[in-house]
């Protein structure tokens, strides 16, 4: 069984190959990417005969089909995926192989699923968005509203994370877009699109506690679940994202950045007779910045939590769910390039059964994942779950995930 991995020498893709050996599933796993230098010590790193390295720019498509013949599936992280995503998925679909991927860009997740007739007609299918938000988010959501409530009315999400090691352009550029475009949420009942910079998006913003990590000031974020999970949770009202990335001070350098208009991508004439794309300065002196402001913000190490907050009707009563995968130590790496794996090891194995391109909530069976979550993440050093329960009288309690688990024999 072969697999292909494309950007598998990033934060994201680096964890997702580290899981996929682990596994011990397949016969050969293919890491492409564009940095052969880095991408040979990859390999070795993994120290697994059954890995090969596959030198892949991602601007030249054409270049997928030779190397992603015979697998069985293809794991996409090369972001942003708002530039490379669709192309990359169209590729892959019209060589009849199924594909996972973790995007995070709502307009790019649209695109993605204009396909949907191609890949039924190629009968596989796409799962999109397998990170962590979106991804394991829409899944636990899924989990409440299959096992634990009669109706969901509302799903908030916030995320918080920083102090990674190493933040790449791609990332800093996909915050930037993140930042400038209409944001998408659902209130009320409505698709409704919201300005990060104007009221309509400051009336969102608000205070949240992250269990382990602290308390933060989080804005809007055009994530993908606020335009997916309402068309697969019947009569909910409200879904929506919000998040910072830390330290907040940084947050701010990028956010700044956006507001002065100093992030376009057209090329500019410079004083001494050079050009210049703007966003290529101001992701620079971002980057430039980032570990001064770490420091300061006394960051030592990863640090990130995904909170869900799901309420909704039980035996008639209000009920509320709070889900908090912490961690330290660990960061968007882990938290996304884990659950990407795993989506590939659901697919390579038959657990996914609907064609066409999906989000989470659409084609993976929370159980089936879930099976597989504990021991990635570590569950018996402690898994970084927890799960608080609020009932119809207010009354708050800490529940144990595992016990959860085992009630559904997943442990």
């Amino acid at each position: 069984m072969k697999i292909t991995l494309l950007g598998g020498c990033g934060a994201v893709g680096s964890v997702a190959a580290a899981t996929l050996v682990k596994s011990n599933l397949f016969d050969e796993i293919f890491i492409a990417d564009w940095d052969e230098e880095r991408g040979i010590k990859v390999v070795e790193g993994l120290k697994s005969d059954k890995v090969k390295f596959c030198q892949f720019d991602a601007n030249s498509c054409e270049s997928l089909r030779d190397f992603i013949k015979g697998s069985r599936v293809v794991l996409n992280a090369i972001g942003p995926f708002y530039r490379y995503g669709a192309n990359i998925l169209r590729t892959v679909l019209e060589e009849g192989i199924s594909y996972v991927d973790v995007c995070d860009d709502f307009d790019a997740t649209e695109k993605e699923l204009e396909l949907n007739p191609l890949a039924r007609e190629k009968n596989v299918t796409a799962l999109i968005g397998m990170g962590s938000s979106p991804g394991l988010a829409n899944v636990l959501v899924k989990f409440t509203a299959q096992y634990l409530l009669d109706r969901v009315d509302v799903v908030d999400i916030y995320h918080a994370h920083g102090g990674e090691a190493y933040e790449g352009p791609a990332v800093v550029k996909h915050r930037i877009h993140s930042m400038s475009i209409d944001i998408p949420v659902f209130l009320d009942g409505e698709f409704k699109k919201v300005k990060l910079f104007e009221e309509s998006g400051r009336a969102l913003e608000e205070v949240s506690e992250f269990k382990g990590v602290g308390e933060f000031s989080v804005y809007a974020y055009p994530h993908p679940e606020t335009i997916t999970l309402p068309g697969y949770l019947k009569g909910v009202k409200r879904v929506t994202n919000l998040g910072l990335v830390l330290p907040p001070a940084y947050a701010e350098l990028i956010k700044g950045m956006v507001r002065l208009g100093i992030t376009g991508e057209q090329p500019i004439e410079l004083i001494n007779g050079m050009s210049l794309a703007p966003i290529d300065f101001a992701v620079s002196f971002i980057l430039h910045e980032r570990e001064r402001l770490v420091n300061e913000f006394g960051l030592t190490e990863p640090v990130g939590c995904l909170k869900i907050v799901v309420k909704g009707v039980k035996d008639g009563g209000n009920e509320e769910y709070i889900f908090s995968l912490t961690s330290k130590g660990k960061g968007m790496g882990e938290g996304t390039g884990i659950p990407l794996a795993l989506g590939g090891i659901l697919m390579a194995t038959d657990k996914i059964k609907e064609k066409g391109v999906l989000p989470p909530e659409g084609c993976v069976e929370p159980l089936d994942i879930l099976k597989l979550l504990p021991e990635a993440l570590g569950a018996g050093k402690g898994m970084p779950l927890y799960l608080e329960h609020i009932d119809r009288n207010g009354v708050k309690e800490e529940m144990d995930p595992l016990q959860i688990l085992s009630r559904f024999g997943l442990m």
